[in-house]
C-alpha cells in the first residue's frame, strides 16, 4: 500500500505540520508514504529531511494542467494506492491526475473555508472523492449548519495527531531572550493573525490589564505570523496594549520555529478563538504539559474533553478569561493536576501514533485489504 500526501504549499500551518509529522512517522507505523508539494514554504527543508520521498511541483494556475500531468506521473510511476489531500485545490488536481488509475483520493476537511470559491469547490468534491475525513465531530456540525454541506456516506472522523518528539525543546531560552526571570509567570498564545474571523487575540489582550493589576509580575507572549490582510487586527492589539500601558509586558513574537522551547517556557497556554477545526496548537500544548484555557466554541470543547482537560471561558468574554487566568496562576496544584490529566488525554487521542493507527485502518478499507 503506497500513499501520496499532496499539499499545495508547505507554509507553517496546522495541516502542513500534521502531514510533516505523518511523513516522519509513517515507516515506523507500517505506512509507505511519499510527499509532493505544488509550491514552497517555510517547512520545505523539513519535508525534504522527513524520511519520505519528496517531489516539488510548481502550480502556476488555479487549475494547472502541468501540475496535473506531473502529479499523474508520480502516481503511475510509484504505483500509488491513495492520494491524500487537505484542501480543495489539492483534491481537484488529484482527482484529475488519478483519473483512470487505481489511486483513490482522500480529502481531509480541517474546519476552515476561506472564501466562496473554496466553498463551491468543496461542495463539488464531496461526492466525488473516495473518502471525506473530518478532524472532529463538532467540525461536521459547523459544516452542515453553517455552510449547508451534505456529507455523503463515505465520511468519517479522524483526529489530527502530534509527534511528541517534535515537542522536545531544542535549547533556545525564551525567558533569557525576553529578560524574564525564572520566577515570573509567563502566559502565551500560539496562533496566526488571520484576515478571516478565526483566532481572537484581542480578547486575551483585553483580559491582561486586570491580570497584570492583581499580579504585577505576569508577562504574556503572542506567537504567530500576520497574514496579509490581517495587519489591522494586529495593530488593534498592539494599540490596546500601548494605550493601557502594558506593552512592556506583552511581547508579539511573530512567526517562530522554536515553538517547543516557547511551550517549555510557559506556565499557562491560552487559546482564544472564534472558529476552529481541531487545532494542532492546542494539541501541542496539552502534550507538552502546559495547562490550557480555551474559548467555549464546540471544536475546542471537543478537543478539551468538554472542558475536563482545559479551563473554558465564554468566547469573547475578557472578564471571565482574566478570572480563569488568575485562578490558575494562583493555584499551583490546580495547574499541575490539569496539566497531567490533559497530557494523558492528548496522548490517547491526539498523538501521531493514534492518528496513524486510525488513518491506516481507513486506507486499508479503501483498497480492500
Amino acid at each position: 500500500m503506497k500513499i501520496l500526501h499532496f499539499l499545495d504549499t508547505v507554509n507553517r500551518g496546522g495541516a502542513e505540520t500534521l502531514v510533516l509529522d505523518v511523513c516522519r512517522n509513517a515507516r515506523a507505523n507500517d505506512l509507505d508514504v511519499i510527499f509532493a508539494a505544488a509550491g514552497g514554504g517555510g517547512l520545505e527543508q523539513d519535508f525534504i529531511k522527513s524520511g519520505a520521498d519528496f517531489f516539488r511541483l510548481k502550480r502556476r494556475l488555479p487549475f494547472d494542467l502541468f501540475t496535473i500531468s506531473s502529479l499523474r506521473r508520480i502516481i503511475v510511476k510509484n504505483k500509488i494506492d491513495i492520494v491524500h489531500t487537505h484542501q480543495a485545490v489539492e483534491a481537484l488536481h488529484a482527482l484529475a491526475a488519478s483519473f483512470g488509475t487505481r489511486a483513490k483520493v482522500v480529502l481531509t476537511h480541517h474546519g476552515i473555508v476561506t472564501d466562496r470559491k473554496n466553498l463551491l469547490a468543496l461542495k463539488f468534491l464531496l461526492p466525488r472523492v473516495d473518502c471525506n475525513i473530518l478532524v472532529g465531530k463538532a467540525s461536521r456540525k459547523s459544516y452542515e449548519t453553517g455552510l449547508d454541506f451534505v456529507f455523503p456516506p463515505n465520511t468519517t472522523v479522524i483526529y489530527n495527531g502530534v509527534d511528541e518528539r517534535r515537542l522536545q525543546p531544542i535549547g533556545k531560552n525564551l525567558r533569557e531572550e525576553l529578560n524574564i526571570s525564572a520566577g515570573t509567570f509567563l502566559i502565551g498564545m500560539v496562533g496566526n493573525f488571520y484576515k478571516e474571523p478565526r483566532k481572537d487575540q484581542m480578547t486575551l489582550c483585553r483580559a491582561l490589564p486586570k491580570v497584570f493589576a492583581e499580579m504585577p509580575g505576569v508577562r504574556c507572549v503572542f506567537v504567530g505570523k500576520i497574514e496579509e490582510g490581517a495587519e489591522d487586527k494586529f495593530a488593534e492589539c498592539a494599540k490596546f496594549c500601548e494605550e493601557n500601558r502594558i506593552n512592556d509586558r506583552v511581547h508579539f513574537l511573530g512567526a517562530r520555529d522554536d515553538v517547543p522551547d516557547i511551550l517549555a517556557a510557559l506556565d499557562l497556554f491560552v487559546f482564544s478563538s472564534l472558529k476552529e477545526g481541531l487545532p494542532i496548537a492546542l494539541n501541542e500544548a496539552m502534550l507538552a504539559g502546559v495547562p490550557a484555557i480555551v474559548s467555549d466554541i464546540e471544536p475546542l470543547l471537543e478537543a478539551s474533553g468538554n472542558g475536563k482537560y482545559a479551563e473554558v471561558f465564554p468566547v469573547g468574554n475578557a472578564f471571565d478569561l482574566s478570572e480563569k487566568i488568575l485562578n490558575l496562576l494562583k493555584n499551583e496544584a490546580l495547574r499541575n493536576d490539569l496539566s497531567a490529566r490533559a497530557r494523558d488525554f492528548a496522548k490517547n487521542n491526539f498523538s501521531i501514533e493514534a492518528h496513524l493507527r486510525e488513518i491506516g485502518k481507513l486506507y486499508k478499507s479503501l483498497i480492500g485489504e
